[in-house]
């Protein structure tokens, strides 16, 4: 199957999970998760009529941005401080700003505006990154506060394992907490379940690129 077939099935499983769930399928922003694939499945994406990419690594980021023209970047993987500089060269949004620190240095090294989401950590779980939800108001504080921070929403990593709808409802109920309107959460295998729970932007990767290199 061609990446525009599989683009194509994907955007069907978001428009048939809007109707189930009354929402507005524009609602819903998809980022095609390209990392690990070439920068000619991007093009191939893009000539498909995709233009949201999302990227783990700032090298690979950094390489894709400098090799595909017109497209616009997501970073979701765990950056680190000495990493941001080049992140910002490509204009991505940071979707995972998990401390004050990251945040910090996003202020420092932002010539303008910057969008970013805070990852949060919802399952609790040692293995990931995000924030504490305990810490999440200080850092939304924060991030509002912060010059050249543009704060849109959260985002989440749910578990691998069990239902993924109460980590969900869980980010749901902190973005309205806190007044933020964008919601990141949903993979290829949970996207209708973190649509039909409220999601704005979904992160595709296996099921538009298919298995990674």
């Amino acid at each position: 199957m061609t990446i525009a077939a599989r683009l194509a099935a994907v955007r069907a499983r978001i428009a048939r999970a809007c109707e189930r769930a009354g929402r507005d399928p524009a609602a819903v922003t998809l980022v095609a998760v390209s990392k690990r694939h070439p920068a000619e499945a991007v093009r191939e994406a893009m000539d498909a009529g995709q233009r949201i990419f999302g990227e783990n690594y700032a090298q690979e980021l950094v390489q894709k941005a400098a090799l595909v023209e017109g497209a616009e970047w997501h970073f979701i993987g765990h950056l680190q401080r000495n990493k941001v500089k080049a992140v910002l060269g490509t204009g991505a949004t940071i979707e995972t700003v998990d401390s004050r620190r990251l945040l910090d240095e996003i202020a420092a090294r932002a010539s303008g505006p910057v969008d970013v989401l805070i990852e949060v950590d919802v399952a609790r779980e040692a293995s990931k990154s995000g924030c504490a939800v305990e810490e999440l108001a200080a850092l939304v504080e924060a991030a509002r506060g912060a010059p050249n921070v543009r704060l849109r929403g959260l985002m989440t990593i749910p578990p691998a394992q069990g239902d993924p709808r109460p980590h969900f409802r869980a980010l749901r109920a902190l973005a309205e907490a806190q007044g933020l309107p964008e919601l990141s959460m949903g993979m290829s295998a949970d996207l209708e379940a973190a649509i039909e729970e409220g999601a704005t932007i979904v992160r595709v990767g296996t099921a538009i690129f298919g298995p990674r290199e």
